[in-house]
This record gives C-alpha cells, structure tokens and sequence, in this order.
C-alpha cells in the first residue's frame, strides 16, 4: 500500500479473502462448488481438493442469492464480491501469509455435523485463534439428517417446518459443537441465536448437497465482512500490488507461470516484480496478466483466462513471466520500481526470514515445499512442544542427516526429520539407523506418527533397562519334592506371581537365603518360568530344613534402588508382577516404614 497517500478517492474497497477451512471429506469444495455452480470436487481424485485454487464471486452473484436476505434487514451488499481460497483438506495451507499477518481476512470453518471436530478442524482453529481471523462455522451435511429433499429457500421456515425429532436431532448436533467450540476457547451459538457476533462465533446449518443453508451462510459472511472489516478493506488505487503465490505452474505455449493471489494495490503489464526466495529474492518483470472467469476456478483445466493490463486488489491473477526453476509456492509477490526496489527486497527477506529456523539448538528437522506448508508444520510441532532446530523448504539434505543425527547422543527422540509433502533419496533414507524420517502430506498425521513412534521407543528403552533390573517374583517350595538338602539345594516349587529367572537372589523375611542357579522342567534347562508354573530349582546357599523348609515362601530379593525402577515402569509390568511387588514393600516396610518411598 502506498502509504504517502491517504486522500480518500485513492482508497477504495476491495473484496475480502475468504479461506474455507477444515477436516478432509467434510465439504469445502462442495460447498464452494454450490456457489460456484461448478463441479471441481467431482473431478478431483477422491474428491478431495488436490492443491489450492481461488475463485472469485462478484458482487452481482451475491446481490442475486442473498438480496432478499439484506432487503429484509433494510440493508444492502456493498463489498464488491468474496475471493475464495480453497485450501486442502488434506494439508494445513491455511496459513498463507501475507506481509504483517495472514492473507485470509474472514474464513469459513466447514464440519461435518454428523461427526463433528476432527484433528484437522482443531489444527484450523489454532490457525485462525493465532491470526485472529474472524471466522463462522458451517455446519455441513445436514442433509444426512433432514434427507435429501430438504431444500428450502429460507433455511429457518425449512428447520421450523422438520417433525420435532428431526428438529431436537440437529439441534442437539449443533449443541455438541457449540461445545467443542467451547472447549476450544469460542461462544457460539446458531446464527440466528447469535446476540453479539463481536463474542460468539455463528453456525450456520447447511448442505452442500442440496444448497439448504447456503444462502444464510454467505449473508452471515457478507455481515461479518462489511460489519467488521471495512477499513481492513480499504487499497490504495495508486499502490504497488503486494500478493502470495497460491501456485507454480507450467502452462502450454507460456511456459511457467504464478497463480497468485492479490491482496493489496495494483499490479500492471510491465511491472518489476520482486519475489521471495531462500536466499536472493527473484526480481523479474510482469510479461502477462490473466484472469479467469468469474465463478471459475483457477485450477479447472476447462477455465478460460483472459488477457489484461491491470489487476487490482483482492483477486487471483495468474502471472507471466520469466522466471527460474526454484520458484516456491507460498511465497511473498511485491510490485517495486528503481525508487524502492531495494527495500522491497529487504520487506521480502524478512517475511521469509520470520518463518524459516536455522539454529544449533537442541530439536527436530522439519522440511516443506512451501513457504505456508512450512509456517503450518512449525505451527503445529511447537503447539505439540516438540523443539525445532531446522526449518526449511524443499527436500531433505545431507546436512539434514547430520544435523539430526548430531541430537541422538543427547537425545535420541529428537534425531528425527519431518518431511511435509517433500521427497527424500532413497540413499539419504537408509543413510542412517539413527535418524527417523517421518514423511506425509498431512500434518496431523505426521505429529500422530512421531507421537506413536516415541511411545514405542520410549517403552523399547524402558524395556532395556528391565532387562538390568531384578524382576518380582513368588515361589512355594512344594511338599514332598526335596530332591537335595545343600550344595546347591535342588526343589520342587510352584511359581506363584511373576517370572522367575535364574541368576536372582531369594529372600524370606527380609533376608536373603540364596541364588537360583537352574530352573528345570521335563528334564530340559530354563533361563525362566512364568506364573502357575510347577519346576525344579537349583539354589545355591541355603540347607532345606534350616534356611528353608517344605512350604516356604520365597520372594525376589530387591533393593530399594531396584523397587523404585521398577516402580517407575510398572506400566511395562504384568499384574502379577505388580502384585508381587507390592507384597515385598510390605514386608520391607515391617522393619523400616519408608523403604522404597
């Protein structure tokens, strides 16, 4: 924004960026699709959005849904038309960026009433809470409880007219979110409900499917919008255009090209453009501007574009010109001229700089394509508390190897790489046994990987050190089985709780009376035997009828050092093992009350 000038005819009012947002499979792209009256979720694989488009609705499409809305609140839609940024379930893009916050000014979190929040819902929410993004909630589906015939236009006169089963079912769904909301630090409340939209966040029942609700959902928006955004909205008309690349794409007969959202001044045929990088920001010129159709999607391979001279804020622009082969999406796009390039370059090298991390610090690798995707992995790694020491876009490195590799020493569980949508050789993946790389192209799947993948080694550690620790166990010598006095004595016993191995030392009343030696069954050697188990024992130490007697007792001799290990890790123990262990504190404790303690 040029910000010599603020005479008010240089300022107008732009379209807000409105990003949809929420769980795979619950509805963005439908919903968007409903709007648009186009069907790119059906030709996406899966129908799930394959990488991030825009689309623009002008204002005579909302004049034409939602005018009958606005007459009958004696208002009318005076913001020029929404710019959708349709972002990936199945990523967190949500966060594109743009210089001094997010590029969303208004976002729609769309959940499936049905199911209600989801792991990537949740990472949403902690997206739009840290950007402070004014957003609704579309509760999407409800068709899956009214049935597909439900399709009124007035969506409160339609929820009014279902039987009273129907009713109370949906309006117990929207209750459970207005919980989940709640537990996530939001009022909300039905829109129609909604007493202060400045304090609660409004719900708005619909269905992709049939369109039930649509309307309401895009006056509640439009409201929020012209309510609370209107000086957010304002551009300057003389201003350098300032915008983020959505995506880098090769076009037949241009070659490769930038979809880029504008959210910021004007942009012409001929400008300087200075775009961000890692490293030396590109500086290149503007050769050609296209706009899609209104209601078209930039991503729709049947999209018409259309040549321009100039674009103006906010919209989505695909861009022509010449440009190298390690252009990244999510990047900073600045318009500049000779007067102000060099600042500009320093702007964008800062925006940059704000979201990669290079330090020697203690803590996890973390790679992604894109600037955005990048900004989201951190986002999430540092909510989870795991400590980042690396955190940089495109593939895993050597370095990356090395740098993990050097946390194994001090701990094992941060020498851990993430790869977010990002390849890794298959020479770098096998290059150390030190190092876990974790890849994916979903972030919550990611976390929950490393999640698992720590619980395991943890108790694999965990089992390592039982392995050093005197386990708990009871035997009784049986009636009758004395096969030796001494020297070692040898004894039938039943094992009672616990595994009994050789090498440990026995105890009875608090003192020890002797070591296994062997354990034999069935005339075969055993280094163990489990519960319920009837063997022959060898022991050396003791003299059956003086140390030990026919129907003794006897129990795992273990320090206090060995009780507390093994108090810490009873998670790793049987029940009977615990059982076991709890009886020898008793007896210890007869003689000194806070052994173990």
């Amino acid at each position: 924004m040029n910000k010599d000038t603020n005479k008010k005819e240089e300022r107008k009012k732009r379209s807000p960026i409105c990003t949809i947002m929420g769980h795979v499979d619950h509805g963005k792209s439908s919903i968007l699709d409903r709007i648009r009256g186009t069907a790119i979720a059906e030709n996406e694989a899966g129908g799930i959005t394959q990488a991030i488009g825009t689309s623009m609705i002008p204002r005579e499409v909302l004049v034409k849904v939602c005018s009958e809305f606005f007459s009958k609140l004696g208002q009318e839609i005076k913001i020029p038309g929404i710019v959708f940024i349709d972002t990936p379930g199945h990523e967190a893009f949500t966060n594109l960026r743009k210089r001094g916050g997010n590029l969303a000014d208004i976002a729609i979190l769309v959940v499936d009433v049905t199911e209600g929040f989801k792991p990537q819902t949740v990472e949403s929410i902690d997206i739009l809470r840290a950007y402070k993004i004014p957003f609704i909630v579309a509760a999407n589906k409800i068709d899956k409880i009214t049935g597909e015939n439900f399709k009124p236009d007035n969506l409160l006169k339609g929820l009014a007219s279902l039987d009273e089963r129907t009713r109370n079912l949906i309006d117990t769904k929207i209750y459970e979110l207005v919980a989940q909301l709640y537990d996530n630090g939001f009022n909300a409340e039905r829109f129609d409900r909604v007493n202060d939209f400045t304090k609660q966040i409004a719900i708005v029942p619909v269905s992709a499917r049939t369109g039930a609700g649509i309307t309401e959902m895009l006056a509640v928006l439009i409201g929020l919008a012209q309510r609370f955004l209107d000086e957010n909205l304002l551009y300057s008309v003389s201003g350098k255009a300032a915008g983020t690349i959505i995506e880098v794409k090769e076009e037949k007969g241009l070659g490769k090209t930038l979809n880029v959202v504008i959210y910021d001044g004007v942009i012409r045929k001929g400008d300087t453009l200075v775009i961000g990088n890692i490293g030396e920001p590109i500086i290149t010129k503007v050769r050609g501007l296209f706009l899609p159709a209104p209601l078209s999607e930039m991503r729709d391979k049947k999209t018409r574009f259309k040549s321009v001279e100039k674009v103006i804020a906010a919209t989505g622009v695909k861009i022509f010109a010449p440009l190298p082969n390690n252009v990244i999406s999510g990047m900073p796009v600045r318009v500049a001229d000779n007067d102000n390039i060099e600042r500009v370059k320093r702007e964008i090298n800062e925006d940059v700089d704000d979201v990669i991390i290079n330090t020697d610090e203690m803590g996890v690798v973390a790679r992604a394509d894109s600037l955005g995707s990048l900004e989201a992995l951190i986002s999430i790694l540092k909510k989870g508390g795991i400590p980042i020491r690396k955190a940089l876009i495109g593939e895993i490195t050597k370095k990356d190897i090395i740098d993990a590799e050097s946390n194994y020493k001090n701990n094992p569980l941060m020498a851990v790489i993430f790869a977010f949508n990002v390849g890794v050789s298959e020479e770098l993946l096998n290059s150390s046994d030190r190092v876990k790389i974790i890849q994916g192209d979903v972030i919550y799947k990611l976390i929950e990987e490393y999640e698992r993948w720590v619980e395991e080694e943890k108790k694999k550690e965990e089992k390592s050190r039982l392995k050093n620790i005197n386990r708990p166990f009871k035997i009784k010598i049986l009636k009758g089985y004395v096969f030796r006095q001494k020297d070692p004595a040898i004894v039938g016993v039943e094992v009672m709780g616990g595994i009994l191995k050789v090498g440990i030392t026995l105890m009875k009343n608090r003192k020890k009376v002797g070591i296994i030696r062997g354990i034999q069954a069935e005339k075969e050697s055993l280094s163990e035997a489990k519960k319920d188990s009837e063997v022959a024992v060898s022991i050396d130490g003791p003299i059956v009828g003086r140390q030990i007697k026919e129907g003794d007792i006897l129990y795992s001799y273990l320090s206090e050092r060995e009780f507390r290990a093994l108090k810490n890790i009873k998670d790793l123990l049987a029940g009977d093992e615990i059982e076991v262990l709890k009886e020898i504190a008793e007896i210890m404790r007869e003689e000194n009350a806070i052994w173990g303690i």
